[in-house]
């Protein structure tokens, strides 16, 4: 039991916890209980039964938990006109992005059917529309143009090679390419889905994905010039494309369609009016004004009339077949060359969808399942490649007008499916002559949201530089290597801050606030107290292979310790402690050899006994009338002096006097003037006296007053095996010099992994082990701390309570 000082004049009665008593109570359970053998584990993991098989079913189709409970009058005239409002989105966005995706438009269409009604029974959030979307459009359409480039379906008249592309052949090829990758990468989703891997976007951080889709809107604006201007530059791929792009649309800029720029400009302003409006209004009205497609019935119909194709040369759709495509399986000799693309598409379309489906989840209070989301995607993605779809993910512009326009299930998603099978049965023919310049404006208008995420970089630099970097490295990264490349460098960046801001963690000294058992940093803390002949040190990050060295190296210098010099010197001490013992032995046994000679030569003498005295007296006989100089005995070491003035009766007292000349104890310096010793006195007593003056704290800066280290592990949540013997050597070092070391807050994890790990002996206990730093506190104060140490420290807080 430890007394502390508390308020007013009570005293606290707290029982010291460490981890042996928290330990050994736990072992009370019985040990089967917490640890099953691995065959009994085994079979209750494959057991079935009613309740496990309803549970296994109903995570694999959600669908199945809420539609039983589906009300029609509650949620089904929401669903229907949010389902209404995102079909007609899905239609001009469908065609739009087909475009980015280098396909023909009305294989978007597919698109936005078939995804959505395979995620309606296996996806787990209510809120988002899976459909097209820019930023995986953009990187099919990389691909898709990397394999399919114009260059490889130039038609061949004769033996010449003409300049005119066979693009019915092109488009077939490139659907094909589409097809595959977007297979391969729902194959992809669905594996990890069911492994358990979705954890995987949480490595995909906030500012990292905001950065990547900003410098894929700006891929998207590029890949568009071509079709607002009227231009046809030539095809770049690989690293600095978009550069090199851009450089060929400015190139042929005098060169511009000013029929196609007409219409392109004036869709852009049409479509940024109208949505300015929808934003000023939109509270006001019941649902947005369908800007896209007012703009597309608008523009088809004034092409059709005024026969822009064929009397001003502008590039429209083209024919839209009506009906569904059967289902086909894509080109397997595709798959080799499209891995990699597959599995950025897969990464990234499960970054975005995850986070915009936790967002919605968040605001309506539900929970989305990751593992499931995956799978969810996965199948839509494998099940739309086979009917020749293109990767999709959710969109944040169609699933914020379905949250807003009151959709509560995905029913709203079925309701919009249904929009854009109507439009491919029976509208679809009606788009023939729509110009791609339209759906190029509006693929430019609705980035705006997109663009705004410059704004990032100013929010970044006021609250974390880190992100900011992290950001900027990921956009200038994605526009120069292009969207694959710059999503893996992009990656490695962001895992690479998080090694090097675990490497150079924040280390710190705790002191006490008086009157409580906290323990703050006694830098940033200015009523923070540190505690006599006590330092506790933590680090913010956990200790592990990375960091080690320097947390070694972090403790001795907040610490004041040397270690590594501390013990040399200990060392050598004790080197010379042995020397000089072993100077002192043999000193004796040539005094004991001296003393038998002279006890010899004194028996020979009848009438005289031999003294020191008397050898001197005649020496001064000798010398009378003469100074009396100093004599070296045969051992070399002492001259005899007297000591006071000879008395009435002839009699003096002598001491010995060590050699000044002689080198003892190591060095000069060790010893002072006058250091003299008794006739009487031994060598082990002068080897003491001189070993007690020649102490640490004659050494000045290597002096300290510190009894017990406290390792403050609380923010630890593993260790390794580079970590463990860090910490045991950091035990052993500071034995050495007599500073007791202890560990407080460590997890039950951590304790476990330092039993694996062979961390516990003889010397280092689970003793050393304490739940909080308040008690470990306590412990060094009563071992080791004096007992007026330890009331003045009491006294302290007494006093610090007073004033509070």
């Amino acid at each position: 039991m430890a007394v502390v000082k508390s308020r007013g004049a009570f005293n606290v009665h707290r029982e010291v916890l460490d981890e042996q008593r928290l330990e050994e109570a736990s072992q009370r359970l019985d040990y089967g209980e917490r640890h099953p053998p691995l065959i009994k584990r085994l079979t209750k993991s494959i057991r079935c039964s009613v309740p496990r098989l309803k549970q296994t079913v109903v995570g694999c189709l959600p669908v199945l938990y809420w539609l039983p409970r589906y009300s029609i009058w509650e949620y089904g005239m929401p669903d229907l006109i949010s389902g209404i409002s995102v079909g007609i989105m899905h239609l001009p966005q469908g065609m739009a992005y087909a475009l980015l995706a280098s396909v023909p438009p009305v294989f978007g269409l597919y698109t936005s059917f078939y995804p959505p009604l395979v995620y309606f029974f296996f996806g787990s959030s209510r809120h988002i529309s899976i459909g097209t979307f820019t930023v995986l459009s953009i990187m099919v359409g990389s691909v898709t143009e990397r394999l399919a480039p114009d260059s490889n379906f130039f038609i061949i008249n004769g033996t010449n090679v003409t300049d005119v592309v066979d693009i019915s052949t092109r488009d077939l090829y490139r659907v094909q390419v589409a097809a595959a990758t977007t297979v391969l990468g729902g194959l992809i989703q669905l594996v990890l889905g069911m492994v358990q891997f979705g954890f995987v976007g949480t490595y995909l951080s906030e500012p990292l994905v905001r950065a990547y889709t900003t410098a894929a809107s700006a891929h998207a604006v590029v890949a568009q010039l071509k079709y607002i201007f009227g231009l046809s530059p030539a095809r770049f791929s690989g690293p600095l494309s978009m550069i090199y792009t851009l450089v060929e649309v400015c190139s042929l800029l005098p060169k511009t369609h000013l029929p196609t720029l007409t219409v392109s400009s004036v869709s852009i302003i049409v479509l940024i009016a109208a949505k300015e409006i929808n934003a000023a209004f939109g509270k006001k009205l019941p649902v947005p004004i369908p800007v896209e497609l007012l703009t597309i019935v608008v523009g088809t119909l004034i092409s059709y009339y005024i026969t822009l194709h064929s009397s001003y040369n502008i590039s429209v759709v083209g024919e839209i077949p009506s009906g569904l495509t059967m289902p086909s399986i894509p080109d397997r000799k595709i798959f080799g060359d499209v891995i990699k693309d597959a599995f950025a598409l897969a990464v990234v379309g499960y970054a975005i969808s995850i986070s915009l489906g936790k967002t919605f989840a968040l605001k309506h209070g539900y929970r989305v399942d990751t593992n499931q989301e995956l799978v969810a995607l996965g199948l839509s993605n494998m099940v739309g490649g086979f009917f020749q779809c293109f990767s999709v993910c959710s969109s944040m512009s169609r699933s914020l007008v379905q949250d807003s326009t009151g959709g509560k299930t995905q029913m709203a998603g079925v309701s919009a499916a249904v929009i854009v099978l109507v439009t491919v049965l029976k509208l679809g023919p009606l788009f023939q002559q729509l110009p791609k310049a339209v759906l190029s404006a509006i693929v430019c208008v609705n980035l705006k949201g997109m663009f705004k995420q410059y704004y990032d970089v100013i929010m970044l630099w006021r609250t974390n530089r880190v992100d900011l970097v992290i950001w900027l490295v990921t956009y200038v990264s994605t526009l120069l290597f292009n969207l694959d490349m710059g999503l893996g460098a992009s990656i490695a960046f962001a895992l690479l801050t998080i090694v090097l801001r675990t490497q150079h963690p924040q280390y710190s000294i705790l002191g006490q606030v008086p009157g409580t058992e906290l323990y703050m940093d006694l830098e940033t803390h200015k009523e923070v107290r540190g505690i006599p002949g006590i330092t506790i040190f933590r680090s913010s990050a956990t200790v592990y292979f990375a960091n080690a060295e320097l947390y070694l190296e972090a403790l001795e210098k907040m610490s004041g310790l040397d270690i590594t010099k501390m013990i040399q010197y200990q060392r050598r001490q004790e080197a010379k402690q042995k020397r000089r013992e072993k100077r002192a032995e043999r000193r004796a046994r040539r005094a004991a050899k001296r003393q038998k000679q002279a006890l010899r030569e004194s028996t020979k003498k009848a009438t005289t006994v031999f003294s020191v005295q008397e050898e001197v007296g005649q020496l001064e006989e000798g010398n009378e009338g003469q100074e009396l100089e100093w004599q070296p005995r045969e051992n070399s070491t002492v001259f005899v002096m007297p000591d006071s003035p000879r008395s009435a009766d002839g009699q003096s007292s002598w001491v010995y006097l060590k050699d000044p000349d002689m080198a003892t104890l190591g060095s000069a310096s060790e010893l002072h003037d006058g250091d003299t010793t008794t006739l009487g006195s031994s060598s082990e007593d002068t080897l003491s006296h001189d070993l007690e003056r020649v102490s640490l704290g004659s050494l000045g800066k290597w002096t300290w007053d510190i009894h017990s280290i406290i390792l403050d592990l609380s923010p630890t949540n593993f260790i390794d095996t580079v970590a463990i013997k860090t910490m045991k050597n950091i035990f052993h070092d500071f034995g050495e010099i007599n500073i007791d070391v202890y560990i407080a807050g460590c997890q039950a994890l951590v304790v476990e992994q330092l039993d694996r790990g062979g961390f516990f002996s003889e010397s280092i206990t689970k003793k050393h082990l304490f739940a909080t730093v308040h008690d470990a506190v306590l412990h060094c104060l009563h071992h080791r701390g004096a007992s007026s140490s330890l009331h003045d420290h009491e006294c302290t807080l007494e006093m610090s309570n007073t004033k509070l």
